[in-house]
C-alpha cells in the first residue's frame, strides 16, 4: 500500500490545455474555411438569398433568305407588370390599364386568377405593349405607381402569312417540353419563348441566345422591396444569325397568286443543289399572332378550321404522284437499257391493254397509237408506260423507287416531314393489305396511282435531279451548316439519257402538249403535268417541271399541287407563272403580271409564243411555223394533240 498519491495536477492541466487548443484550432480551421476558402462562394449565396433576377430576353438571331431579305428579325416591345400588393390594389390598377392595354374582363380575371396563385411576385399583364401604349403609361406615372414597364425584344415577320410554314413561331415553353433534354441541359426555364415550329423549332439552339437579368433586392420572405430599383444586371447574349436557301420576294409572289378559294402547295428549287428557293402552303397563317402566348380563340379556330391552315402541305401532304410519275418510270426505263429515246412500245395505244387478266384503259378512249419515248411523255399514255412497267417488274419497280426515297422522308432541315407511301417489296403488300400482290399491280403503279403517295417537297426534289446532272443532295434550307439528314438521290442517268427525258417534258408545253397554256415567252418550260385519284372528292391536280432560258440549262424545278384541282392544267399555269417571275428577277427583266400563252390569249395579245422586245415593252408573237423552225422541228410533223387531256 502507498503513502502517497502521486499529484495529478500537471496531467489534468495538460489534458485541459490540449482540449483547448483543439477547439480552438477546429474553429480556426471552420472560420478559415468559411471566410477565406469558401468565402467567396458563401458571399454569392447571401447576395442570392437577398437579390431576384428579373429575366432580360435574350433578342434571337435574325434569320435572311439568300438574298440578305429579313425573314424574322426582333423588334422591341414592352412588358407591362403591377407590382406585388393588396388584392384590391391589384384589382383596381387592372381596371385603369384596361383602357390602355384593350383588356376585356374575361383578361382582368384571368390575371387576378394568376396573381391569386403568386401574391409575392410580379403580374405580368402583357408582354407586347407598342411604344404608343408605353408611352401614354409612363406619362401617367403618378396615377400608375405600382407599375413596372420594362423594354423586351419581340419576334416579327415582315412577310406573315407567306411565310409561315417555313418560319413556324415562337410561344412560351410548355412544362412537358422542359423535361426534355434538350431544353433542359440548356438551362430553359418556365415564361422563356421557344421555336415552336418550322426553322424556329429546327434551330433553336441557335437562335436562341442566353437571356440575361437584372437583379432587384427581397426580404427575408422573398417579397420584392422595390422592383424599379436595380442593384445589378447581367446583360442577354443575342441569338446567332442564320441565312436560308430561300428566295423570299419569290415566296411573297406565290402567295399574292394562289387562289384564295383553293388549298395546295409549291414547291421550288435550284437544280441538283438541293437548295430550297421556296415552299409555300395554301392557306397559310400568320407567325406574328403566335408570338409570346397564342390567344385561344384563335388557336381554336385555326384548328378547326376545314381548310387546315396550319397543317403544311409541302412536307406532310400525301398525294398519289399521278403522271408526274410516269418521268420517274421512263427514267428507271433508261438507266436499265430498257428504253432510249426513239423506242416504241410492242403493242400500240388503242385505249387501253390487258396483261395478267386485267385490262388497264388510257385516260385518252380513242388511243394513242404508236409512240416513242418523247412522244409518250408529252401525251402521258398510260399504255406506253403500263409497258414499261412491266418490263422492269413489280419487285425491281418497288426496289428502285425505295432506292430514289420514295418511301422515306427527304432529311429536309424541318421538323414534322412526313415520308412517302410506297410499296417496299412484294411483302410489302402481303403485310400491308394481308393478299399477295398480283402480276398486274405494276401497272398502276408505273403511272403513279396504287400504293404511292409523295410530298410535294419529294416531287420537286427528284424533279431537281432530272433537271441537273441527275444527282441532288437532301432538300435544306439554311446555308452552310445545315443540318439536313437525307440520303442524295443518284438516278443513274448519262446526259444523253436525261435529254431524251427532257425531250419529253419540253413537248409537253409545246403547242399540242398538255399543257400548251402554259408556255412562256422569254424561257423554255419543261414539265409534266398529272391528275391524281381522290376517293374523297375532286382529283388533285400535279404539275412538276423546270425552267431556263431557251438554250441554257434549267435553273429552277417546281412542283405544284393543287387540291381538287380536277387536272394538271390547274396546276401547271401557277408553275409557269412562278418559274417566269423567278427568271424575270434574276435577269433583271421588266416583270409581266401575264406571262403564259394562256394569259397572252385571254388578254388579246395573240400568238402561240413569242418574243418581248424590251425597248418597246410589248410582246412580239411568233406564229407556230416560226416557232416549230426556230425549235428544230416542224409543226406539221408531230401528231395532233387529242381534243381533251385528263392530264
Amino acid at each position: 500500500m502507498r503513502l502517497f498519491q502521486g499529484d495529478t495536477r500537471q496531467r489534468r492541466t495538460f489534458g485541459a490545455l490540449f482540449a483547448v487548443t483543439f477547439i480552438i484550432t477546429t474553429l480556426l480551421t471552420a472560420f478559415f474555411q468559411t471566410q477565406v476558402v469558401s468565402g467567396a462562394s458563401y458571399a454569392e449565396r447571401s447576395q442570392e438569398n437577398r437579390m431576384r433576377g428579373i429575366p432580360i430576353p435574350a433578342p434571337r438571331g435574325t434569320i435572311l433568305d439568300r438574298n440578305g431579305e429579313v425573314v424574322a428579325t426582333s423588334i422591341t416591345s414592352y412588358s407591362i407588370a403591377v407590382l406585388p400588393g393588396d388584392s384590391a390594389v391589384v384589382h383596381n390598377t387592372l381596371n385603369d390599364l384596361a383602357p390602355f392595354l384593350g383588356l376585356s374582363k374575361e383578361n382582368i380575371d384571368a390575371l387576378m386568377v394568376k396573381r391569386n396563385r403568386r401574391q409575392h411576385d410580379l403580374l405580368e399583364v402583357t408582354d407586347r405593349a407598342t411604344f404608343s401604349q408605353a408611352a401614354a403609361i409612363e406619362e401617367r406615372r403618378s396615377a400608375f405607381t405600382n407599375l413596372m414597364v420594362v423594354e423586351r425584344p419581340q419576334r416579327y415577320y415582315p412577310s406573315g402569312m407567306a411565310i409561315g410554314h417555313i418560319s413556324g413561331y415562337v410561344t412560351e415553353i410548355t412544362k412537358q417540353q422542359l423535361e426534355q433534354d434538350q431544353y433542359a441541359n440548356a438551362g430553359y426555364r418556365q415564361g422563356m419563348l421557344i421555336g415552336q415550329a418550322g426553322i424556329e423549332k429546327q434551330y433553336e439552339l441557335h437562335l436562341a441566345g442566353r437571356d440575361g437579368a437584372r437583379f432587384v433586392e427581397v426580404d427575408a420572405k422573398g417579397r420584392v422591396v422595390d422592383p424599379r430599383s436595380t442593384v445589378g444586371a447581367r446583360a442577354p447574349i443575342p441569338g446567332s444569325p442564320m441565312k436560308l436557301t430561300l428566295d423570299l420576294k419569290l415566296q411573297e409572289y406565290i402567295h399574292q397568286i394562289f387562289p384564295d378559294t383553293m388549298e395546295g402547295a409549291v414547291v421550288a428549287m435550284v437544280p441538283s443543289t438541293g437548295e430550297v428557293l421556296a415552299m409555300y402552303s395554301h392557306p397559310s397563317y400568320d407567325p406574328n399572332d403566335f408570338v409570346g402566348r397564342i390567344p385561344s380563340r384563335l388557336w381554336g379556330a385555326l384548328n378547326t378550321d376545314p381548310r387546315k391552315p396550319m397543317f403544311n402541305r409541302t412536307i406532310t401532304g400525301q398525294y398519289p404522284p399521278a403522271s408526274t410519275f410516269k418521268t420517274i418510270t421512263a427514267a428507271l426505263g433508261l438507266q436499265r437499257g430498257i428504253l432510249k429515246k426513239d423506242t416504241r412500245m410492242p403493242i400500240s395505244c388503242t385505249g387501253g391493254m390487258a396483261y395478267a387478266g386485267r385490262y388497264s384503259r388510257c385516260w385518252y378512249r380513242a388511243g394513242h397509237g404508236s409512240l416513242d419515248l418523247a412522244q409518250a411523255i408529252e401525251n402521258s399514255c398510260n399504255v406506253y408506260f403500263y409497258q414499261v412497267g412491266i418490263r422492269i417488274g413489280l419487285a425491281e419497280l418497288s426496289r428502285a423507287g425505295v432506292r430514289l426515297g420514295f418511301a422515306s422522308k427527304t432529311g429536309i432541315d424541318l421538323p414534322a416531314e412526313l415520308p412517302g407511301i410506297y410499296p417496299r417489296g412484294l411483302a410489302w403488300y402481303k403485310k400491308r393489305f394481308r393478299v399477295d400482290p398480283v402480276p398486274s399491280d405494276v401497272m398502276s403503279l408505273s403511272i403513279g396511282q396504287g400504293p404511292n403517295t409523295q410530298t410535294p417537297l419529294r416531287m420537286a426534289y427528284v424533279y431537281s435531279a432530272i433537271a441537273g446532272d441527275g444527282t441532288s443532295p437532301s432538300p435544306h434550307l439554311v446555308e452552310g451548316d445545315s443540318i439536313a439528314k437525307g440520303e442524295p438521290i443518284d438516278l443513274g442517268l448519262d446526259q444523253t439519257q436525261l435529254e431524251a427525258l427532257w425531250e419529253g417534258l419540253r413537248l409537253v408545253t409545246e403547242p399540242d402538249g398538255t399543257a400548251l397554256q402554259s408556255s412562256l415567252a422569254r424561257y423554255k418550260l419543261y414539265g409534266k403535268t398529272g391528275t391524281a385519284q381522290n376517293p374523297q372528292g375532286a382529283d388533285h391536280g400535279w404539275f412538276a417541271g423546270f425552267a431556263g432560258r431557251p438554250g441554257g440549262h434549267p435553273e429552277i424545278a417546281i412542283a405544284v399541287i393543287v387540291e381538287h384541282g380536277l387536272h394538271g392544267d390547274a396546276a401547271a399555269p401557277l408553275g409557269a407563272k412562278i418559274v417566269n417571275y423567278y427568271l424575270d428577277r434574276r435577269y433583271k427583266q421588266p416583270f409581266d403580271p401575264a406571262p403564259t400563252l394562256g394569259e397572252r390569249w385571254r388578254s388579246g395579245r395573240g400568238g402561240t409564243d413569242g418574243q418581248w422586245d424590251t425597248p418597246n415593252r410589248r410582246l412580239i408573237p411568233f406564229s407556230r411555223e416560226e416557232m416549230a423552225r426556230a425549235r428544230g422541228g416542224s409543226a406539221a410533223a408531230r401528231p395532233a394533240r387529242p381534243a381533251r387531256a385528263a392530264d
